[in-house]
């Protein structure tokens, strides 16, 4: 055995930004999924829906299929980001995470009782939205 104890340091290995970006969006994602999920506790949310009621207007299938695409984008930016050439998706993650980012800030606006648990979540989304774009930013160069 050993007497002298060595320095050790935690092993960490270098994680390709391709995968950092992908790991930012499934986290994203999944905080909207929860969000969306924890609005149908809310008071009159599942009278909302069966009334035709959106926090936009009145329910249609345009209206659903705009929320679906919605969320698909940040659905498939987990995909992309690890399956685009590296000019096009650094762009794409820049561009949708800034959109995204705006969007959240948008629907944060007008908190109530009810909707802290949103706030909370937004709050992590923005984060995490930022963090996409700050890595797509400073995305690794290499030599030509």
């Amino acid at each position: 055995m050993d007497l002298i104890k060595k320095n050790r340091i935690l092993e960490d290995y270098k994680i390709n930004i391709k995968l950092k970006l992908s790991a930012l969006w499934t986290s994203l994602v999944v905080c909207y999924i929860y969000g969306d999920f924890f609005s149908l506790f809310v008071p009159g949310a599942i009278e909302d829906m069966i009334a035709k009621v959106t926090p936009i207007g009145e329910t249609t299938p345009t209206i659903i299929l705009a929320f679906a695409i919605s969320m698909a984008i940040p659905a498939m930016m987990i995909s992309l980001s690890l399956l685009l050439k590296p000019n096009i998706n650094r762009w794409l993650n820049i561009i949708v995470g800034s959109l995204y980012t705006i969007i959240m800030v948008l629907t944060m606006i007008n908190p109530t009782p009810w909707t802290i648990y949103y706030m909370f979540l937004g709050v992590i989304e923005i984060a995490l939205s930022l963090l996409i774009i700050r890595y797509a930013l400073k995305w690794p160069k290499q030599e030509a």
